[in-house]
């Protein structure tokens, strides 16, 4: 019998640089996959993503199976209320639209069909209809989100009464949302606390009644309902850690307490089912104790992306400087740098290491070599490498680890000019390898950026 297919419930270079990319941990990883992501429970089993693809396994752990797979991305997986489907967003067509598909594999039946993406938040409680989120009826240049709604079946997709909703759930009762009004311009930014930060608004649908949890204007996110309570991801104590709040006592509560990798997802269903997502591993969480525990899951196949294969990366070149008599210029592509000819000659890889990010190149004044940035040994050092890669490269520990950007040489080589992520702008002397700072910028805009440079003399 067949699985039904409708839920019920300038500067031109001619050249082509071909490489080589290495496979990295094909092998299987019998302790368990990592870069596990938003995971969805439902009774005994957990959908995530891995891969670009939505997986299944169950809520004890063991072998995942794979439930889509093709090109395009599939994210945020979220159970039906009877865990019969999952709902999701994906690219088959190469824009994120909303998809369900059965929770036991089967083909993806297609909800939505406007160019902009549209992201998947959960169900109604009935099961009829998925959420998702979307700006398509906003003017605004970046599409001020709102939710809607759209049949599991198919039809017309409608607008929740929220003006404005980014991210978050339906109660169980259907009566009220929890949600997050907006996003912001860089998700991954730890300890934020500027003025896109906003607390979780749980809403009446009947009488617009807003309430919220306790805030102090932290960086609030992912709330999901268990009964009366919303639980949410909170970097309150500088981690971000799951915390709940009972809508009848009003109590708030902080329910993880990890110090080293934040909480990135989290999602509940009854009748008491916690999951969540940190250091790459899905967790279990019982809100009874507040005890939690990492799920063994192992997903193995057949990943594409992980085979060696010869990939034209002419496109992705960024970094282009020409060497100080102009007959060379390097590139970064793709994590390698690369010397080519203006004319005649041949393409160097100077780094051919598939296994780390070499980034921002510069070419010294005198002409003899060439620095950038590599993850090589776990943190960003400085490489200090002869233009024609024919002796071993030098490698320069840096002080304060983190990324660093647009290296500079001095006029006569001697010194490095780059600055970091927390803006500091550094001078290293190239004998000593010796760095120090010499200046820094108190205001960060995405708009605005550091590119210090030497003068002339």
């Amino acid at each position: 019998m067949g699985v039904s297919t409708r839920p019920r419930c300038r500067f031109m270079l001619l050249f082509l640089l071909p490489i080589l990319v290495a496979a990295l941990g094909a092998a299987p990883d019998t302790a368990g996959t990592r870069l596990l992501r938003s995971p969805s429970v439902s009774g005994d089993s957990i959908a995530f993503t891995y891969a670009g693809n939505i997986w299944l396994v169950p809520k004890a752990g063991g072998l995942a199976r794979r439930l889509t797979s093709f090109a395009g991305q599939t994210t945020s997986p979220h159970f039906s209320p009877c865990g019969k489907w999952i709902a999701v967003s994906g690219e088959y067509a190469g824009n994120s639209d909303v998809y369900v598909i059965p929770s036991e594999g089967g083909e993806p039946l297609r909800l939505t069909w406007h160019p902009g993406a549209d992201q998947v938040q959960g169900w109604t409680p009935d099961g009829k209809r998925v959420v998702f989120a979307s700006g398509r009826a906003s003017w605004a240049p970046s599409g001020a989100p709102r939710f809607w709604t759209v049949p599991a079946e198919g039809g017309v997709e409608e607008p929740m009464a929220l003006p404005r909703a980014y991210q978050g759930s339906i109660s169980p009762d259907g009566r009220r949302v929890a949600f997050r009004m907006n996003n912001s311009w860089d998700e991954e930014r730890r300890n934020y606390k500027g003025g896109q930060n906003r607390p979780v608004w749980i809403v009446d649908l009947q009488t617009y009644d807003l309430v919220s949890p306790p805030w102090q204007g932290s960086k609030d996110t992912d709330p999901v309902w268990l009964g009366d309570v919303v639980y949410f991801i909170s970097d309150r104590d500088e981690v971000a850690n799951i915390w709940s709040f009972d809508t009848k006592t009003k109590q708030l509560m902080q329910v993880t307490r990890f110090t080293d990798f934040d909480v990135k997802a989290v999602d509940a269903a009854a009748p008491g089912a916690v999951v969540f997502e940190q250091a790459g591993y899905i967790h279990e969480l019982d809100p009874k104790t507040g005890r939690s525990h990492i799920v063994d899951i192992r997903a193995a196949g057949d990943f594409p992306w992980m085979m060696p294969r010869w990939e034209d990366v002419t496109s992705r070149m960024t970094g282009i400087a020409l060497s100080p008599t102009g007959k060379r210029v390097v590139a970064e592509a793709r994590g390698e740098i690369f010397t080519i000819p203006a004319e005649k000659g041949d393409v160097r890889n100077l780094t051919r290491s598939s296994g780390s990010a070499e980034r921002d190149p510069a070419w010294s004044p005198d002409g003899k070599s060439v620095s950038y940035f590599s993850d090589k040994s776990g943190e960003y050092k400085l490489v200090i490498e002869a233009q024609d890669g024919l002796t071993p490269p030098r490698e320069i520990a840096l002080q304060n680890p983190t990324h660093y950007y647009t290296p500079s040489w001095s006029p006569d080589s001697k010194k490095l000019l780059y600055h970091d992520t927390n803006l500091h702008v550094w001078v290293l002397d190239v004998e000593s390898g010796k760095a120090k700072i010499v200046g820094n910028d108190p205001w960060m805009v995405p708009q605005r950026t550091l590119h210090p440079t030497w003068s002339p003399d």
